[in-house]
């Protein structure tokens, strides 16, 4: 698994990130942690990587239940929150 304080920074982290969960590289294959990935890269992204990011996050939306849509989404905010805390800090 990717450490915490590994996770942190860069639009281009978060998008690699979410396909690393998304193919099972490296880390166990998780729809939801790699939806979360994704949804945090195009939050911080503009032009042509946002419109990458957000086919990317609608393609792994498209195999979820919206429970587990629902889920990703909240850990998205969660670890938001959590990273403007600490970089507020």
């Amino acid at each position: 698994m990717v450490p915490e304080g590994r996770r942190a920074g860069g639009c281009h982290r978060t998008v690699y990130l979410g396909a690393m969960y998304a193919a099972g590289n490296g880390v166990p294959q998780d729809y939801v942690q790699a939806h979360k990935w994704r949804n945090l890269a195009a939050a911080h992204s503009t032009g042509d990587l946002l419109t990458m990011t957000t086919k990317a996050r609608d393609a792994i939306a498209a195999m979820m239940t919206p429970a587990q849509i629902a889920e990703a989404q909240k850990l998205a905010r969660e670890w938001q929150g959590q990273f403007e805390k600490r970089k507020g800090e």
